[in-house]
């Protein structure tokens, strides 16, 4: 899985001059205890003395000596019983009420309400569009915690913040494959809930390919939405996709209007044809993603090596006409804008679907772009089976003459040739690291954006 951009910064979030004697360790400890009964953090006074009371207990008995554990009692009525830590600290606080303005008290939790696909990524984009700050111990106006669960929980109208290891109860485990908008991405790291914990929703794949997808998501410094790596940017092979169980009937298979960022209004998940002024040089609409999207589902995915999205560009053209042309059409019938004709065998699914390209001759070397070419001088990425032990063939070589072209031929003692070998995967790995990027993102096998950003 490749990146393009760094990861959130809470993932590896560590406080500041922190000292390792054991008062600030505890101290540290008591500032991640859960969020109990809806109450803020700073007010659970009456289980931060119990735990200093405790910790106070246990240094009195000196070292070699072993107390056994006993529960301390609390302040929330005579008799009651609980351990001084509850629960795991997260960094999204724990389950709780939603909150009142500040002064008033939170009030309890609410039946999570039936929801369609389309209101959930809805409610998400109100955070987008104010930029709802990060804080994992403040409550928006709508009483949503502002940090990642908070932000999911707000967004499946739940009534309550849930945090990373509860939200999996209001939802079903789903395929990658199955994912739709308004599906969420959760990781919960049992082990350790503080480190890496995220939860993410999915608004839709991005490129024909499924390895990138707009993902709409709190954290530092703000609420945001932008083209997301499957699964995420970190720790991707530990994200499990779910779909909320409260979606209303026709909703589960069934996707929302297109998602988009420069939204035209309430008729852009129309059939009609909206007008040819929606489309062309300087067009940004939702009408361009959807005519993308449409046109990947007629076989242009090959055009396209971002996106669709709503910003009009060449890949559009280049698509639109290959679709007109695979109906027979020539001249101004196959100009790349889509006219009504066009845009009614797309929403009807009729009509010729798109020709794959036709094979290039064995043996032959696609012919290397210019530095600061068009994009369309770019070969197509030819997939990641070409690119492993005992494979040959042209592609092979081409990555590694512009391995060299970019200075990460060091490795190579001959060559480069059609044969993959130990000598390309290190110089891929270490033009990989060159991005920025570690692990299993920098593991020398040139995937979509190792290859994208080589040749760009």
């Amino acid at each position: 899985m490749e990146a393009s951009t760094p990861g959130p910064v809470f993932e590896d979030y560590e406080p500041t001059a922190e000292c390792g004697c054991a008062g600030c360790a505890d101290g540290r400890r008591l500032r991640l205890l859960p969020v109990r009964d809806g109450g803020h953090p700073a007010a659970n006074g009456g289980a931060r003395r119990a735990l200093v009371a405790a910790t106070a207990a246990s240094m009195v008995l000196g070292a070699g000596t072993v107390a056994a554990a006993a529960p301390v009692p609390a302040s929330d009525g005579p008799g009651a019983n609980r351990a001084a830590d509850p629960g795991p600290p997260t960094e999204q606080g724990s389950t709780s009420g939603l909150h009142g303005a500040p002064g008033h008290a939170a009030h309890g939790p609410e039946k999570p309400r039936p929801t369609t696909r389309a209101e959930i990524i809805n409610r998400a984009k109100t955070w987008v569009a104010a930029t709802v700050p990060y804080d994992m111990e403040t409550y928006w106006t709508d009483g949503y915690r502002q940090d990642c669960s908070g932000y999911v929980s707000m967004a499946w109208d739940l009534g309550t913040n849930e945090w990373t290891g509860s939200l999996a109860e209001y939802g079903v485990r789903v395929t990658k494959d199955e994912l739709q908008p308004g599906d969420m991405l959760l990781f919960h790291n049992p082990g350790n809930p503080t480190k890496g914990s995220h939860v993410v929703i999915f608004g839709g794949w991005t490129d024909y390919t499924h390895s990138y997808y707009t993902a709409y998501e709190q954290t530092p410094p703000g609420t945001r939405k932008q083209a997301t790596p499957y699964a995420y940017w970190k720790n991707s092979a530990n994200y499990l996709p779910y779909r909320y169980k409260g979606l209303t009937a026709g909703s589960s298979g069934a996707v929302p209007a297109v998602d988009h960022t420069a939204d035209t209004g309430a008729g852009s998940g129309s059939t009609a044809f909206p007008g040819a002024d929606k489309f062309g040089p300087g067009a940004d609409n939702s009408y361009v993603t959807r005519l993308g999207q449409m046109l990947v589902a007629r076989g242009a995915g090959r055009f396209y090596t971002q996106g669709p999205g709503p910003r009009w560009g060449t890949a559009d053209l280049n698509a639109t006409r290959a679709f007109q042309q695979a109906q027979g059409w020539t001249g101004a019938d196959a100009d790349g804008i889509p006219g009504a004709r066009t845009w009614a065998l797309l929403v009807q699914g009729t009509g010729k679907n798109i020709p794959p390209a036709a094979p290039a001759p064995a043996g032959a070397v696609p012919a290397v772009a210019p530095t600061g070419g068009a994009q369309a001088a770019r070969p197509a990425y030819p997939g990641p089976s070409l690119f492993r032990t005992g494979q040959s063939g042209p592609y092979v070589t081409r990555l590694g003459r512009q391995l060299v072209l970019k200075g990460f031929g060091s490795y190579y003692t001959s060559g480069p040739g059609p044969r993959w070998g130990e000598a390309d995967r290190r110089n891929v790995e270490a033009f990989q690291r060159a991005q920025g990027w570690r692990g299993a993102e920098a593991d020398g096998y040139p995937g979509p954006e190792t290859w994208r950003r080589l040749f760009a």
